[in-house]
């Protein structure tokens, strides 16, 4: 009996790998027979219609990523689609043409350029555009070695636009921009009415770091929240001495508290640190806040720790939106880091 038992388990085993093996035969011609007459690619829609066949989804997709950050032609700095494509996985006869390049040209056109170029500003006012940094910085220098009438007024901003402005030389834009200074004594009077009629007192422009901590017998808060990007006593090509503040980056538009409570003693434009704010505290100590693309506070007006008194922006001698953020005591600038971030 037993052995009878084992006679029809072998024979029911050879029957059952025969039957796996023809049906594993039977897939791999059918799975041949596809391979020979389809073949994978990728359908593609944009905005829910179909644009054509792709044979390499990620290649094709990589084109796009690096046309929407580098853009095609001079001062784009980006190019922004809103829709991108999508892609379907499906078998076609081989005999189907694939179209990545017709496809990536469709995307394009749905495309909008985001263009970088430099205004060069006079008293917060755009007078003219030039093509990069370099040129910006160099209309600013040639003024100010010509001591241009305006050179305390002349910054630069770095723009962001859909439309590209028409640029200047820097030997067109220094020339247009040149003011021939008045004589001493009208100078000397121009100033004196100027800070009347805005009602600024002078403020220190003095770049003297010092290593010293003085006590400052008040309490500070950050004025915004962001990353360091450049420390105090730094130096670069950007500017004439060492950094006598503290940049934090931050988004355009960003509200600046006041560090501590005082009265405004400075709101406009201001040279190179563009639109400023500076407030006068107790014991000789002032905050100053540069590179603001709006202010908010007036000259005179009394502001409270916390408040609002300007927002964030790129105004003056500046690569990208950041607070410029000074203490000074007595018109000395010191460390901001001995007493914030």
């Amino acid at each position: 009996m037993k052995i009878n038992k084992i006679k029809k388990l072998l024979v029911h085993c050879r029957t059952s790998i025969k039957l796996i093996c023809l049906i594993a035969i039977s897939a791999f011609l059918i799975l041949g027979a596809v391979i020979l007459i389809y073949k994978p690619i990728y359908s593609v829609t944009l905005n829910g219609e179909f644009i054509g066949y792709s044979k390499d989804k990620r290649e094709l997709q990589k084109k796009i990523n690096d046309y929407m950050e580098k853009g095609e032609g001079p001062n784009i700095a980006f190019v922004q689609i809103d829709t991108l494509p999508e892609y379907k996985m499906c078998m076609l006869k081989k005999g189907i043409v694939t179209n990545d390049d017709e496809i990536f040209q469709k995307v394009k056109q749905t495309g909008t350029n985001y263009y970088t170029y430099y205004a060069i500003v006079n008293d917060g006012e755009e007078k003219l555009y030039v093509s990069d940094f370099n040129q910006a910085q160099e209309v600013v220098k040639q003024l100010k070695d010509k001591n241009s009438a305006n050179k305390e007024t002349i910054g630069l901003e770095e723009k962001y636009s859909t439309e590209l402005k028409e640029f200047a030389s820097v030997e067109d834009a220094v020339a247009k921009l040149y003011v021939e200074p008045p004589k001493q004594v009208t100078q000397t009077k121009k100033i004196a009415s100027n800070v009347t009629a805005r009602g600024n007192a002078r403020i220190s422009t003095s770049n003297n770091v010092t290593g010293k901590k003085p006590v400052l017998g008040i309490s500070l808060i950050q004025p915004i929240s962001g990353k360091i990007t450049s420390r105090y006593a730094e130096r670069s090509s950007i500017r004439s001495g060492a950094h006598t503040g503290l940049d934090i980056a931050a988004p355009y538009g960003t509200g600046i508290k006041a560090a501590a409570s005082g009265t405004v003693i400075h709101s406009g434009y201001k040279g190179s640190l563009g639109k400023l704010i500076v407030i006068q505290h107790e014991n000789g100590v002032q905050t100053y806040y540069g590179h603001c693309s709006s202010l908010i506070a007036k000259v005179g007006q009394t502001v409270s720790q916390g408040q609002i008194i300007a927002r964030v922006g790129s105004t003056g001698n500046s690569t990208g939106n950041h607070l410029h953020l000074e203490i000074r005591i007595n018109g000395t600038p010191y460390n901001p880091q001995y007493y914030l971030y």
